[in-house]
């Protein structure tokens, strides 16, 4: 939506290259370059990788397989990136999260987030991914060797 109607003209679509939600695996260096090109202002930038973690609650775990509300997962996202970038003082917010099966050791999420200062980029980051944990329909299956468990809370 244009800034016209109401919007702030950085809106980004379905297909937009700062908010994904995909199968495949993402370069790190890639998504940072991405952020970063996006402004000569940007001074820091402040990221947060969640991993595949083989261990949970206690419990071992072989593998996880994340499952999401197609179209809507997406549009939480989105909600999110723009909610960031009008709430925070921020210039770009990137955010991905896989699905499918994933291993251990594989990247699941990231989020990037570049201000003019750092304190700015944490706390955008951080709020980001706690709302990603909060409101977006995606959900996780842990395979573990006593069978599988869905996940409920998000720590």
């Amino acid at each position: 939506m244009p800034p016209f109607a109401g919007g702030t003209g950085r809106e980004a679509t379905e297909e937009s290259p700062f908010v994904r939600v995909q199968r495949e695996n993402f370069s790190i260096d890639q998504e940072l370059d991405r952020v970063r090109k996006t402004s000569k202002r940007i001074g820091g930038i402040a990221t947060f990788l969640g991993i595949a973690r083989d261990r949970s609650r206690g419990r071992d775990v072989d593998g996880i397989t994340f499952e999401h509300y197609e179209g809507m997962a997406q549009k939480k996202l989105h909600e999110i990136r723009e909610r960031a970038l009008n709430d925070f003082d921020i210039l770009e917010l990137l955010i991905i999260h896989r699905y499918g099966e994933i291993a251990i050791g594989e990247n699941i999420v990231l989020i990037i987030a570049g201000a003019e200062h750092r304190a700015d980029a944490f706390r955008a980051c951080k709020w980001a991914i706690d709302e990603l944990k909060q409101i977006t329909p995606i959900w996780k299956l842990e395979h573990t060797p006593e069978g599988e468990v869905w996940v409920e809370e998000h720590p």
